[in-house]
């Protein structure tokens, strides 16, 4: 069908993707059908689902209705489908993703209430038909996570570090022949810098360089030393080795470089 077809070539013409050599293998969920928000709920638990395979991980994308007049939009208001909370401490400080600080607010102005962890994963917020938004827990037994372990270090496995297996876009608009698919969540796999490199170790997300250098036993205390490459280096290792070990699809930036179109 021109959805089909529309949303390969959206893919292929992504100037962002570095993964888009895969673009002819993508699976579309057509639910332009779906009228409320927990119609839109568990078409997204499918679409999970459907992309985890229990880690043999596939791509997907949920294309729910068009814009007409721009006040009735269907919107998928979490950035990705899946995503760690983040809550603002009294004393300034940051427990789990801080990128997600403000988007947590938002669930919790809903009424959402989380644990308060690391690594609680946050609610979906749907709205359908341009109304007030609604949330939804994902079921835990839908969200595959990966523990991460280094094959060298030992430690590294003693930090509760983790990751979630499906990288879900769900903030894009999806434009096809003139129409705006103002909701239309779409996954590929990871490629292991985005979660090793830029999840757990740029400053303003879980920030662990400093920590990891500490206890590689790095001198930390001059940049000549190059610390922070050293343990961007060992977490990254960590991240293609957990994925690996538990059959999670991952890919390496070193084969998704060599393999880009």
């Amino acid at each position: 069908t021109e959805l089909v077809y529309g949303a390969k070539l959206a893919w292929r013409n992504a100037a962002r993707c570095i993964g888009r050599i895969q673009w002819s293998k993508l699976q579309v969920f057509d639910c332009r059908s779906v009228t409320t928000t927990s119609g839109m709920f568990e078409a997204i638990c499918n679409h999970i689902k459907y992309s985890t395979n229990k880690g043999n991980i596939r791509s997907a994308i949920t294309v729910f209705p068009q814009r007409t007049d721009g006040k009735h939009d269907y919107r998928v208001w979490n950035p990705q489908l899946l995503a760690y909370a983040g809550y603002k401490n009294a004393d300034g400080t940051i427990t789990g993703d801080p990128i997600n600080v403000e988007f947590t607010e938002v669930c919790t102005k809903l009424g959402w209430k989380g644990k308060g962890t690391r690594w609680d994963i946050l609610p979906l917020v749907l709205s359908a038909n341009g109304h007030d938004p609604d949330y939804f827990d994902i079921p835990p037994e839908l969200v595959m996570e990966v523990p991460l372990v280094h094959p060298e270090y030992d430690w590294f496995g003693e930090m509760g570090l983790r990751w979630y297996a499906v990288p879900a876009v769900s903030n894009m608009m999806f434009d096809c022949g003139g129409l705006q698919f103002t909701a239309a969540p779409f996954n590929g796999w990871y490629m292991s810098t985005e979660i090793g490199a830029r999840d757990l170790c740029d400053v303003n997300r879980y920030n662990l360089l400093e920590t990891l250098a500490t206890k590689m036993g790095l001198d930390t205390r001059t940049p000549v030393t190059l610390w922070k490459d050293k343990a961007l280096i060992e977490a990254n290792v960590a991240v293609l080795h957990s994925f690996q070990i538990n059959n999670v699809t991952i890919v390496d930036h070193h084969t998704a470089a060599e393999s880009f179109m």
